[in-house]
């Protein structure tokens, strides 16, 4: 076990977990399929530098990232893999996407010609993935317009810039009807049979994410890229959990800080909203919404102390909360509490999470890697 910083409350990252996952993954896709490890967001949330060492030992050779600075941070770790920018990054960093040998996805000939321009100054070349737009409605070129195949006919011709290969992304695989998933694929492989035939060859082709990587095996093609099934989370409740053996990898903990017995009446945090209704003990916790706890838990969530489920107590604050322990036999400042993950007993999911405050396991797992340091273990 190690630990990036000191504090009373911390993600703690199971390593054994992730390495489950990855190699679930990869018998799942078998061994003709690569495999691109999407660890943007800080792995999501996860520490993207720790992640990508699990899935190198596992023979991973390319990692997807969302922004340069995230690029920069994973190569100057000492990552020789492909990075993969997944977004569209701008003509005017041409020059510092050569200097790191990172793979950049484009959507025009412009832009492709800027990093071919900055290879060639430095005797390089540069390769990269062409998006086509599918259905997802937010890069590439639209697969129903035939006629950008002049444009990529360009970009092929390009002396400095290779291309990689051609990316597409899902906009409802992780849904139960996959009528619109299936209009994508064969959108997709209309517009890259029309690459082929106009003399463009296409060397890899990678389209399938981590709900395709279960349900639809078809779409996987050369390279699939799994991104929240790396984390142990499902990528929506539609999906079929016997698709894909994983584990949960991110837990949430914190140490109790203040342990009080309160009266009757007794308010508790912002705005009153708890009201003690007997004599109460409540206990505060060292982290809050600025730590990816979101604030809209307040009136349902519950945390595990000791075994026993406890429910929260009040409006979570920026930087703290607090928890009616009242009926948590024996607790005393300094326990060990659990915000997400298990006790053996009970588990909260960043999924249960999710669903009581509306949004999805991605936005849970991102917050909470943001600000809260990290255990790893093993």
């Amino acid at each position: 076990m190690y630990q990036e910083a000191k504090r009373s409350a911390w993600v703690e990252v199971n390593l054994t977990h992730l390495d489950f996952n990855i190699k679930s993954i990869l018998r799942k896709v078998g061994s003709s399929v690569e495999v691109m490890g999407i660890i943007k967001a800080d792995g999501y949330g996860h520490g993207a530098i720790p992640v990508a060492e699990v899935l190198r030992q596992n023979g991973v050779k390319s990692f997807g990232v969302a922004t340069l600075h995230e690029a920069i941070a994973l190569r100057e770790s000492g990552a020789t893999e492909t990075i993969v920018l997944l977004g569209i990054t701008p003509s005017q960093y041409a020059d510092v996407l050569v200097q790191y040998d990172l793979t950049p996805v484009v959507m025009s000939y412009e832009n492709a010609k800027a990093f071919s321009d900055a290879a060639q100054k430095i005797g390089r070349s540069v390769e990269g993935y062409v998006a086509i737009d599918t259905g997802m409605g937010r890069i590439g070129y639209l697969a129903d317009d035939f006629s950008s195949l002049e444009d990529i006919k360009k970009i092929y011709a390009l002396s400095h810039f290779r291309m990689k290969g051609v990316f597409s992304h899902f906009a409802t695989a992780d849904a139960s009807d996959k009528s619109f998933a299936h209009l994508q694929e064969s959108k997709f492989q209309a517009f890259t049979a029309a690459m082929e035939h106009a003399g463009i060859q296409v060397p890899s082709k990678t389209f399938a994410n981590s709900a395709a990587i279960m349900e639809l095996p078809s779409t996987h093609l050369n390279t699939v890229r799994p991104g929240i099934v790396i984390y142990g989370c499902y990528p929506s409740s539609e999906v079929d959990p016997a698709a894909l053996d994983i584990k949960p990898v991110m837990s949430v903990k914190a140490n109790i800080t203040r342990l009080v017995r309160v009266p009757v009446g007794f308010s508790v945090g912002y705005g009153r909203k708890f009201i003690a209704q007997r004599e109460s003990m409540i206990a505060t916790l060292p982290l809050g919404y600025a730590d990816g706890y979101p604030r809209p838990y307040s009136a349902v969530g519950w945390v595990l102390v000791g075994g026993h489920v406890a429910p929260l107590a009040g409006n979570i604050c920026m930087d703290q909360c607090m928890v009616d322990v009242t009926d948590v036999p024996n607790v005393k400042a300094g326990d060990e509490v659990v915000l997400m993950g298990t006790d053996g007993i009970h588990t909260i999911l960043a999924d249960d999470i999710a669903k009581a405050t509306g949004t999805i396991n991605y936005e849970i797992v991102c917050a909470f890697g943001q600000r809260l340091p990290k255990v790893y273990i093993k």
